[in-house]
């Protein structure tokens, strides 16, 4: 699988939007095979915004609506049906399911027993920083002696000790404790996973007080791949068909309508 770095685009409404599809692997288009049934997702809705339960009780999210959106694409009949995290890749195993359509990191491991589509989604890491401070962004120069926020033993520490060693790190126990720290004046920035920043930043419990400065940081050593569709090994040519469908949903534009439904402030 050949991953790409995502480009990035700016659309009107002045959310960054990633880009993870080559324009060079663009083909012929893959149609879905054929199994006289419906294609089953599974996924969880205990993670928000990828994959929740809505108002209904029924599965929503990110992943669910983008999977949604591919079974369009592919003209396929399709059900989504949620389970508990944990058991979402036995039950692909199991054949109790066609497609995990959640959180998964891709990983060597998961490749070495399933096949998934390239990353449609990944998690940077980002800085967040006081908006009344004024503060630069981050460079190795200017975070010397600068108090940040990471959370012990994460990557971002990791990559913070690495990249920036002039930097105060200061640990904290869990991401609530470094925002709280943040948010009081008692660091100068937070170094943590841009979805959840995002998330407290555009949220009411910031207050307002932060914004994500900088760009972001997608190393794959640190911070991992992201998440695709995965299936079984059998199953290559649903795979196939499932990566094609989301480089065209890409090309459309319907990517972009979705992520910024439900991305109002973006972790790129």
């Amino acid at each position: 699988m050949i991953l790409v770095e995502p480009s990035l685009a700016q659309p009107g409404q002045g959310v960054t939007i990633p880009n993870f599809w080559n324009p060079r692997s663009r083909g012929e288009r893959v149609e879905a095979p054929q199994t006289g049934r419906a294609v089953r997702f599974l996924t969880d809705d205990e993670f928000p915004p990828l994959h929740f339960a809505g108002p209904d009780g029924t599965p929503t999210g990110f992943s669910v609506e983008l999977a949604r959106l591919v079974c369009e694409r592919l003209s396929i009949t399709c059900t989504v049906q949620a389970r508990r995290f944990d058991t979402l890749l036995d039950a692909l195993a199991e054949r109790q399911g066609d497609v995990v359509a959640a959180a998964i990191p891709l990983t060597a491991t998961l490749r070495s027993r399933f096949l998934a589509t390239r990353p449609y989604f990944r998690w940077p890491a980002r800085f967040v920083a006081r908006t009344e401070k004024g503060l630069p962004p981050p460079s190795a120069e200017a975070l010397a002696g600068k108090a940040v926020g990471v959370i012990t033993g994460s990557a971002h520490a990791a990559y913070l000790k690495a990249f920036f060693p002039k930097a105060l790190g200061r640990e904290f126990t869990d991401l609530a404790a470094a925002e709280g720290a943040l948010k009081r004046g008692e660091t100068d920035y937070v170094f943590a996973d841009g979805l959840n920043l995002a998330l407290w930043v555009g949220g009411t419990e910031s207050e307002g007080c932060c914004a994500l400065i900088g760009g972001d940081y997608l190393e794959n050593r640190y911070f991992g791949e992201g998440i695709g569709f995965v299936t079984r090994p059998e199953d290559a040519a649903l795979s196939r068909a499932l990566d094609d469908a989301l480089q065209r949903i890409w090309d459309e534009g319907k990517y972009t309508e979705l992520y910024l439904r439900f991305f109002p402030v973006s972790p790129f």
